[in-house]
C-alpha cells in the first residue's frame, strides 16, 4: 500500500503553474525588449551562441527537481509487511444523505461539510471495528466496501458531493436497505447503521426498511443535521433553489421522520448540533452493541521512499548544471540544442 506520510506539503505543487505563468510573462517582456534593438533574425546572426531551447530545457529541469522535492517532503512510503490480526470490534455501515438539500447553510459550514466531519470524528474514534460508507439522494450506492483501513475511508469521504448522484431527491429506504446488504456474513457481530440526513423522505418505506434491519440484527441509528426552521438550498451558479412559483424552497430538518426511522431500528436519534457531544452520545449507544471477532488486514511496517526521490532531484540539478545556457563550442556539431 502506497501512501504519504505528510501529505500538506504536496499543496506546494501549486506554485509551479504560478512559476511557469511568471516565466512566460517573463519571456514576453524580454522579447518586446529584443525587438527594440532590431529584428529577430539579425539578432540572431549576431547572437549564434545564444540557445532559447536550453534555456527552456534548463526552466524545466529545475521544475521537475522542484517538484520532487515537494513528494519528498511529503515522505511517500509503501507498505512493505502485512499482517492478518484478529481483533473483537463491530461492523459500521455510515449511510450519508448527499442530496441536494444538504447544502442548506443551517448547520455552518453546511450540513453536507458538518456531516463530513462528523464522520472524520468518528472514524478517529473507531479502534478494532470495521466501517463502510454508502451515499444516497435519489438512488444509493456503495462508495466504500466495509474495510479497517481508516485512512482509506476518509480519504474516499473527501470526494463525496452531491453531483455523485445524477437522481436527486431523499430515498432513505434505499440507503437503509443498500447499507443491510453491505455487512460481511461474520456470526456473532454487533452491526450499525448509521444514517446521517436532514430527514426528508421523498420515496417512503424507511420506516419499513428500518424494521427490516432490526429483524436481521442490525441497529439503525439516525443523526438529524439542519435546524428544523428551515433554510434556503444555495445553488452551484449562485442564489438559492426556487420553486416553479419564484419563491424560494426552505428545507427543514424532518425530525419527526427521523425518529420514527431510528425507533423502527431499534437504535437511537442524535440531534447533531455539536458534533463533540454528538459523538459522546452516538458512541455510548455503539457500545452497548455486541463485540465479535474481526480479522484485519493491517500494514504494519511502512518503508520510507524519498531516498530514491532525493536521488532523482540530484540527478535532474548534476544534469541543470551541465546544459549550458549557450551553445557549447565543444560540442557544436551535435544539434541536440539549436
Amino acid at each position: 500500500m502506497f501512501r504519504f506520510e505528510n501529505p500538506e506539503y504536496l499543496y506546494f505543487l501549486i506554485l509551479i503553474p504560478a512559476l511557469v505563468v511568471i516565466r512566460l510573462l517573463g519571456l514576453r517582456k524580454r522579447k518586446k525588449q529584443l525587438e527594440k534593438f532590431g529584428e529577430p533574425i539579425l539578432l540572431k546572426e549576431l547572437m549564434p551562441n545564444v540557445s532559447s531551447a536550453r534555456r527552456e530545457v534548463k526552466f524545466w529541469l529545475m521544475m521537475s527537481a522542484f517538484a520532487l522535492v515537494v513528494v519528498m517532503l511529503a515522505r511517500p512510503q509503501l507498505g512493505m509487511k502485512i499482517s492478518q490480526e484478529q481483533r473483537r470490534g463491530i461492523e459500521v455501515i455510515i449511510a450519508l444523505d448527499i442530496s441536494n438539500s444538504m447544502k442548506a447553510e443551517d448547520a455552518a459550514p453546511s450540513r453536507l461539510e458538518k456531516s463530513k466531519m462528523m464522520i472524520e470524528n468518528l472514524v478517529d474514534n473507531f479502534t478494532n471495528d470495521r466501517v463502510g460508507l454508502v451515499v444516497f439522494a435519489g438512488d444509493a450506492f456503495v462508495q466504500l466496501p466495509i474495510t479497517s483501513d481508516y485512512v482509506s475511508a476518509k480519504m474516499f469521504l473527501q470526494n463525496v458531493e452531491p453531483s455523485l448522484i445524477a437522481m436527486q431527491g431523499t430515498n432513505l429506504a434505499e440507503a437503509i436497505d443498500l447499507s443491510t446488504k453491505s455487512f460481511t456474513k461474520r456470526d456473532k457481530v454487533g452491526r450499525a447503521i448509521i444514517v446521517i440526513t436532514d430527514g426528508e423522505d421523498h420515496e417512503g418505506g424507511a420506516i419499513e426498511a428500518a424494521k427490516k434491519a432490526k429483524k436481521d440484527g442490525m441497529r439503525v441509528f439516525v443523526l438529524g443535521v439542519g435546524s428544523t426552521n428551515g433554510s434556503p438550498i444555495p445553488e452551484d451558479n449562485g442564489g438559492y433553489k426556487k420553486d416553479n412559483t419564484g419563491r424560494e424552497v426552505m428545507s427543514a430538518l424532518n425530525e419527526d421522520m427521523c425518529k420514527q426511522i431510528a425507533e423502527a431500528g431499534g437504535g437511537a436519534y442524535i440531534h447533531v448540533e455539536n458534533n463533540n457531544i454528538a459523538q459522546k452520545q452516538l458512541d455510548n449507544e455503539i457500545a452497548k452493541l455486541q463485540k465479535g471477532d474481526i480479522m484485519n488486514i493491517v500494514y504494519s511496517e511502512y518503508d520510507e521512499q524519498f531516498q530514491a526521490v532525493g536521488i532523482l532531484v540530484l540527478l535532474l540539478l548534476i544534469l541543470e548544471t551541465i546544459v549550458l545556457e549557450g551553445k557549447n563550442p565543444l560540442f557544436k556539431k551535435i544539434k541536440l540544442f539549436k
